[in-house]
């Protein structure tokens, strides 16, 4: 498959970039208009630093006739607050609703900034539960990441309403579907679909430019049949978790195929006799063109070893 430079890349879908952020400035959330009143927030793709107070993701803006509608807070009350500013770059409307797309830090430790605010949020219960259950190890994480300072005001605040399976709001004229999919890379793993104007917020069902991790709460049969949803609804534009707006080819090639891959890769392995030790051996090499390769591939394949020796 031929890789495009995201420029190119830009131009082929008919995205516009936006100069709300200096591109030369890594920990800057870089705004890309998806059509009338959709954008996304793209921050960096490399692990969560100070710098970035939590905003190394992808994160989504739908403005409507009645405020905002924010795709995921991200990992920190301070992050929440850049990922506002970047929002008063597109429209002086407040955000009104705040949807929770999974249960990993970037999709939910921000929602007491909007909280705050006024905004109502909304989640899968299943991402609910799975944000209860691990929310003091994110939160310590968050404390050793950002420094005492970045962290400052980050709490576990959760949704105010809850659903199971499939959700639809209707805000300002637009209709958005919430589509439940996990367990995927997280048990609450939600799909935001804007079907008239055929646009996808995937959250971290998809990454593209940067290697998908693999977690201990992840189900990766169930994270690859997530993509049959996905393109079951013929999505013009995807707006990913991680990385710049692409199409389905792309969060394909870039999170499925990977995840195939090394499914196979390790299956193998284990129907040969391996064990857990040996599974550096598994051939990764094809995907190495993604960031944060080598930091990911060993523990993903780890955490595939041990998933599949228990289906």
């Amino acid at each position: 498959m031929k890789i495009f430079h995201y420029p190119l890349m830009a131009l082929l879908l008919g995205i516009t970039l936006l100069p709300a952020a200096s591109r030369a400035d890594e920990n800057a959330l870089q705004v890309q208009q998806v059509g009338d009143g959709i954008y996304a927030l793209v921050g960096k793709r490399g692990p969560m630093t100070d710098k970035d107070l939590g905003t190394n993701a992808t994160f989504g803006v739908v403005v409507t006739g009645q405020g905002v509608v924010l795709i995921d807070p991200g990992a920190s009350f301070n992050g929440a607050r850049r990922i506002h500013a970047a929002i008063r770059t597109i429209t002086e409307q407040p955000v009104k609703w705040v949807i929770n797309t999974g249960g990993e830090d970037h999709r939910w430790l921000g929602n007491g900034y909007f909280r705050q605010r006024g905004a109502r949020i909304v989640a899968a219960a299943a991402a609910v539960q799975d944000q209860q259950e691990r929310a003091n190890d994110l939160l310590n994480r968050l404390d050793f990441l950002l420094t005492e300072a970045g962290a400052a005001g980050t709490q576990a605040v959760h949704a105010d309403e809850t659903f199971t399976g499939q959700r639809e709001l209707r805000i300002g004229g637009l209709t958005l579907q919430l589509i439940e999919v996990g367990p995927a890379y997280t048990p609450g793993d939600t799909l935001v679909w804007l079907p008239e104007q055929r646009v996808l917020f995937a959250g971290d069902v998809v990454a593209v430019e940067r290697m998908p991790a693999v977690g201990p709460m992840s189900d990766t049969a169930g994270w690859i049949a997530a993509f049959e949803r996905i393109g079951a609804l013929e999505p013009a534009h995807i707006v990913p978790g991680h990385g710049h707006v692409t199409d389905l080819a792309r969060a394909r090639a870039d999170t499925r195929d990977y995840l195939l891959a090394l499914r196979r890769g390790i299956a193998e392995l284990i129907d040969n006799g391996g064990t857990l030790d040996q599974v550096s051996q598994v051939d990764q090499s094809r995907f190495g063109r993604l960031i944060g390769f080598e930091m990911l591939k060993g523990r993903n394949a780890n955490q595939v070893f041990q998933e599949l020796e228990w289906e």
